[in-house]
């Protein structure tokens, strides 16, 4: 039975992570039943790291001292303790010593040295101390102690140092930075790519349940590691054989003469844990489990799902899987296809995942066959532990992935998921196929968040990281044989030539759908053109300076010498750095001719993307472009607004959850003490009943006035007039009052406040929110019909940077209404922008703030004034991607 936790143990603290060299340990509290594991700990340090540690030559620890160590509050005494198959290889704590700052102090096992373990300590006791409200720690370390003074010194903070007494006091503030953030994120990015190495290149494989039957899974994944050429060994693990393929069967990995990097797992449901725990003895890296029968088979398999997660964590090792269709590598130093199909596409620059395995047949088949190469496959199956996270992660810094597809069926962790992919397509496309947010679009057997969010805000998401999201695997390759063998387009200019004037008519029609200018063309020669005109055609178009891209459109039959015209395309783009595709009708795929032209050793040459529609063609330019225009867009600076007061309003939220831990919905007061830590000023309102309380009313604000009905009814039928503008006396407040309670009354709506009279501007609305799949959202819009029944409203995912921020604002169809429409005054665009960068600070502080929407805010030349808001607060279990490296 699982020992009983303490009285307020912190589960959330938890979490796997990847180490620097790519194996997995876990992180957790200690806890009372840790004595005898720290005894051990202790025991096996050299007296050198002791004599670091205490100061002292301490060889043996006392009741007393394991009792203090073990035994802590979880709020101003915490403790995390790392472990690798339940031995604890690392300790780290902290203990207060003020409101604000603590002691901090780590120990590392010498057997585990250089693993980065005291990092990932430090990550996890500062992200918890800030919690609680600590932003400064303090250490004193022996001057030798190197690498801890090294830990603190490259973790990103500012950290100061004096020496008193033979001992290095080291003090740093613990508030994240943009250098500490760089730091973690880097590392972070590092540890993961380094854990898919033991994935994607093995130095040796051991399959397990490879029988003598052709048709078992296990058997045919062994034949196609063999059909590939595998270069490192194989193994094969199987109680009933003596021999499969002329290789001899061990009846189990333990009893495989070999260090074994990735075992792949082919044996009923039932048996896969068994084979686990055998790795985890034999100290495998990686397992890939192609079996099926886990959470996609019911609740039984679920539990066994979960079983298979803990066990392989546990021993560090890295899940691809279960139910997974396999992994490729085309790397002439690896050839792996270790999938259940023979057929894989030649070696080449996309890196494909897909998490269906029956899909994943579809991917690679469709990539043979418009002649894409790839450089690897992976299927996740129900992804318990490896996801495309972690391949992005590794395609990120591969030289031989130049763009990647992704088919996403669900999606857990999407604010780690953007960082990501932003990472990536800032260096090469990532194309996205993901069919849906619904429930019916989430596999059995994948666990994930339902989300609240309309889905634009998915849509925003991945705008925001610069990912092409396509609407098919039809769409993903037209999009990738383009991006594969064509440079990006300068600009949104495009010729077209073609030799049908229907065909160039619908290919100019498509691009001024899709935001395409057409600035040269449509070109169309006759059908008896000769091979020499449509040379000069081409040549013509991609000489002229206007032109960014050409698009080019055939029909095949009309022609004496369809190769030839292909040739020409092919030559004529090669020559030039703007981008070519061609539309032959019924033809589809990347034409290479008999060798790809201006190829190299070290350059792969320029095949010409064909494209059986000029839609298709035009579609995939166009989504191209837009990406070229991300990619060329400055990122910006992660906005950090002044003025801050983040602990005022942690401590307004943690006191109202006490007192309402099934949340609650803010007052008018409370907004105002929330927004105010935030910097932004809410303005007054009174509710008033009586006349003689809204002249009261408006002679404490100040003339001018409004007065208002607060009637959901009134304000949502503009037909209805509720409110009165301008009451510059208390003459002017009675005869308003009067009038509306006259016309309001029947509708039962005879409550008021009485404001402040505010500029004339543009009213918008912002609003924040936590959703249980994207973390926190900030929504931008244009207040009144565009929000209400347009649903023209504007989605980001934060933390944003100030070219972000601008993007939000700049994304709803309603945006010409800020800058000036009609001859109005353009509104205060750096004064809106501080507003919502305010507001994105705030959601991504405190997670508690379920909803908090900003309405109306009105922006105007001389600024922006926030009249109304509204809050609501509920408690939350950690976030997905909770600020410290963690395994979700």
């Amino acid at each position: 039975m699982a020992p009983e936790l303490p009285v307020g143990y912190p589960q959330s603290w938890e979490a796997d992570v990847v180490l620097r060299d790519g194996s997995v340990a876990h992180v957790r509290p200690i806890v009372p039943d840790d004595a005898d594991g720290l005894r051990a700990f202790h025991a096996a340090q050299s007296e050198e790291s002791v004599y670091l540690r205490f100061f002292a030559p301490l060889r043996e620890l006392s009741d007393r001292d394991v009792d203090r160590f073990t035994h802590v509050d979880y709020r101003e005494r915490v403790a995390l303790v790392v472990t690798l198959r339940d031995l604890i290889i690392g300790i780290g704590r902290y203990d207060g010593i003020d409101a604000t700052s603590a002691e901090v102090a780590f120990n590392i096992s010498d057997h585990f040295q250089g693993r980065g373990i005291g990092s990932v300590l430090l990550e996890h006791l500062a992200a918890i101390a800030q919690e609680e409200g600590i932003t400064r720690f303090r250490a004193e370390v022996l001057p030798q102690n190197r690498k801890m003074l090294t830990v603190f010194s490259e973790a990103g903070y500012e950290v100061a140092r004096h020496i008193e007494d033979g001992v290095v006091d080291v003090t740093f503030d613990i508030s994240p930075t943009e250098r500490s953030e760089g730091v973690r994120l880097a590392r972070e990015h590092r540890a993961e790519a380094l854990s898919m190495h033991a994935v994607l290149h093995p130095c040796s494989i051991a399959v397990v349940g490879a029988g003598r039957r052709p048709e078992s899974i296990g058997h045919r994944v062994l034949a196609n590691l063999d059909a590939a050429g595998f270069t490192g060994r194989t193994h094969v693990v199987n109680t009933e054989a003596q021999e499969v393929l002329g290789r001899p069967a061990y009846a189990s990995v333990g009893e495989v003469p070999d260090e074994v990097d990735l075992v792949i797992i082919a044996v009923p449901a039932h048996s896969v844990l068994d084979v686990v725990a055998d790795c985890a003895d034999k100290g495998v890296k990686a397992l890939l489990v192609v079996s099926a029968g886990f959470a996609e088979a019911g609740k039984d398999g679920a539990k066994l799902q979960r079983k298979l997660l803990k066990t392989a964590r546990r021993a560090g090792m890295r899940v691809v899987g279960p139910n997974s269709f396999g992994i490729v590598n085309t790397d002439p130093e690896v050839r792996l296809n270790a999938t259940l199909t023979q057929q894989i596409p030649c070696p080449g620059g996309l890196g494909l995942f897909s998490q269906s395995g029956a899909l994943g047949i579809a991917v690679l088949a469709a990539a043979a066959r418009r002649n894409l190469g790839i450089s690897h496959f992976a299927s996740a199956g129900n992804r318990v532990d490896v996801s495309g996270n972690d391949f992005m992660q590794y395609w990120i810094d591969d030289d031989r992935t130049t763009a990647v597809g992704l088919y996403l069926e669900s999606m857990g962790n999407p604010r780690k998921f953007s960082r990501i992919a932003r990472q990536l397509a800032a260096r090469k496309p990532v194309v996205v196929v993901k069919p849906g947010l619904s429930s019916f679009g989430v596999p059995p057997g994948h666990e994930a968040r339902q989300t609240r969010s309309n889905p634009n805000a998915f849509a925003a998401l991945l705008g925001q990281a610069g990912v092409l999201r396509v609407n098919s695997i039809h769409e993903l390759f037209d999009v990738a044989q383009l991006v594969l063998n064509q440079p990006l387009p300068a600009g949104r200019r495009v010729g077209i030539v073609g030799n049908a004037g229907a065909l160039a008519a619908i290919t100019a029609d498509a691009c001024v759908g899709h935001g395409l200018d057409v600035v040269h063309g449509p070109v169309t020669l006759g059908a008896d053109a000769s091979i020499e005109q449509f040379r000069e055609a081409v040549r013509e178009a991609l000489a002229d300076p206007a032109v960014d891209s050409l698009l080019t459109s055939f029909i095949p039959q009309l022609l004496t010498a369809d190769e030839e015209v292909v040739d020409v395309v092919r030559r004529a783009g090669s020559l030039t750095d703007k981008p070519c595709v061609a539309t032959f009708l019924g033809m589809r795929g990347v034409d290479g001719g008999t060798s790809l032209l201006g190829a190299t050793e070290s350059t792969p040459g320029r095949g010409l993307p064909v494209y059986a529609m000029p839609e298709d063609a035009v579609r995939s330019l166009a989504a191209v472009t837009r990406y070229a225009e991300w990619r060329a867009k400055e990122r910006g600076l992660p906005v950090a607004p002044v003025g801050i007061d983040r602990r005022a309003a942690e401590v307004l939220v943690e006191g109202l959850l006490a007192d309402h831990p099934d949340g609650v919905e803010l007052s008018e007061e409370q907004c105002e003490s929330l927004l105010a830590a935030y910097g932004v000023p809410l303005w007054r309102r009174l509710v008033v009943h009586t006349v003689e309380e809204a002249v009261a009313a408006a002679e404490a604000i100040g003339y001018p006035v409004v007065l208002k009905s607060t009637s959901s009814i009134v304000r949502q039928h503009g037909a209805v007039a509720g409110i009165r503008l301008d009451l510059d006396d208390a003459g002017a407040v009675r005869a308003a009052f009067a009038s509306l309670r006259e016309r309001l009354v029947p509708l039962a709506a005879g409550s008021f406040v009485v404001q402040r009279m505010a500029s004339t501007g543009v009213a918008c609305v912002v609003s924040t929110a936590e959703d249980p799949l994207f973390g926190p959202l900030v929504m931008f819009s244009v207040a009144g019909a565009p929000t209400d029944l347009l649903d023209d409203i504007g989605y980001r995912v934060p933390p944003l940077t100030d070219t972000d921020v601008s993007d939000l604002i700049s994304s709803v169809r309603a945006a010409p209404l800020l800058h000036g429409f009609g001859g109005a005054d353009p509104v205060h665009r750096a004064a809106l922008t501080d507003l919502v960068a305010r507001m994105s600070v705030l959601a991504n502080d405190l997670p508690e703030v379920a909803g908090l929407q900003l309405n109306p805010v009105v922006a105007h030349s001389g600024g922006v004034d926030v009249l109304g808001a509204t809050a609501r607060l509920h408690s939350v279990g950690r976030r997905a991607d909770p600020g410290r490296r963690a395994l979700t």
